[in-house]
């Protein structure tokens, strides 16, 4: 049986949605706190994450994710360590995500290097657009490393003044 839990926790993004399963039988592979991660998502984001009726506020059980945050954005963290929920997505989405987790710390890339990296070069460079809008786990899944081919920032979910404070963060390009 799975549990979705969720907790609010203040950034400089404003306040962030997260919302994570809790696996309670089988064994925990989701580490020390049960929970897997399944949404970040921010005030105002296109397609953010609403809590539901059944849900569960638990911010004990985000403690490491709130942690791993705050490290990152104050500059003193420069990855993700944490369980992620499964399942979510397309096939295509899921290549496409696990592309961005490749993207350095610091580093930009544009949607047509994601789409050659996915095999979705040409008019699939649309494609790769609109799977990245749908990563239903912002900041941790960055997304806002990607950028359009001119160097110019494009379309995030939360924002494009929320994309370059994460940029700026990064050090990148912003």
């Amino acid at each position: 049986m799975t549990t979705t839990v969720y907790a609010r926790v203040e950034s400089p993004l404003g306040e962030l949605l997260l919302v994570g399963e809790v696996v309670a039988d089988g064994p925990d592979a989701a580490g020390a706190a049960g929970v897997r991660l399944r949404s970040l998502s921010m005030p105002g984001q296109k397609g953010g994450a609403v809590v539901q009726d059944g849900w569960r506020h638990a911010p004990e059980v985000f403690a490491e994710v709130a942690r791993q945050l705050e490290a990152y954005f104050a500059g003193r963290s420069t990855r993700f360590d944490v369980p992620l929920a499964e399942g979510a997505g397309t096939e295509f989405q899921r290549r496409v995500w696990a592309s961005l987790e490749s993207v350095p710390y610091g580093s930009t890339v544009s949607y047509g290097e994601i789409a050659a990296r996915v095999g979705a070069s040409g008019a699939g460079v649309r494609a790769v657009g609109t799977a990245i809008g749908r990563n239903p786990l912002l900041v941790v899944r960055p997304c806002h490393r990607v950028i359009g081919a001119d160097g110019a920032l494009r379309g995030y979910a939360g924002g494009l003044e929320r994309k370059k404070l994460l940029l700026g963060i990064e050090g990148g390009a912003g």
